[in-house]
């Protein structure tokens, strides 16, 4: 199956003339050789149709042949990868620079970070919970100073 679909499918040919000159069969020449190769194609378009959801199977329902399935694919998923670093590296940089408001309440501050955490989260970056702790410390406004002491001196973080 590897062959197909890095080399494309197998075209059951010919030779004729003078000079000699490589022609592809009609499909009443084909024998049993011919047609198993063929064959090795379909199955290889089948499987790779079978493991794909909607949202591909439309990017590829004008593919002939596995090898264009399989090169719509790496195209359709180097494209995903660039879109999923740059929602990594732009919600990185908001995780970064993220602050409290000064009018904000602590329970809308946690649901803004809780929100940019989730979706690096499910994107794959994984932040480990005492940086997260020392995050939320570290961007609390200056009234809550008090508080941030006390939580340092009694738990080492």
């Amino acid at each position: 199956m590897r062959d197909v679909i890095c080399d494309g499918p197998f075209v059951p040919t010919k030779t004729i003339g003078e000079p000699i000159v490589t022609v592809p069969k009609t499909k009443k020449e084909y024998n049993d050789v011919d047609h198993k190769a063929i064959e090795k194609n379909f199955r290889a378009k089948q499987i790779l149709v079978c493991g794909i959801g909607p949202y591909e199977y439309k990017k590829i329902l004008a593919c002939q042949s596995a090898k264009e399935i399989w090169e719509a694919l790496q195209t359709a998923d180097e494209g995903i990868t660039q879109v999923k670093q740059s929602k990594i590296d732009m919600l990185t940089t908001e995780y970064e620079l993220f602050r409290m408001k000064d009018d904000e309440s602590i329970q809308d501050m946690l649901t803004r970070f809780t929100s940019i955490i989730n979706e690096l989260h499910s994107l794959g970056k994984i932040i480990l919970r005492n940086k997260l702790f020392r995050k939320i410390l570290s961007v609390l406004s200056s009234s809550w100073e008090s508080k941030v002491n006390a939580i340092i001196e009694a738990k080492d973080l």
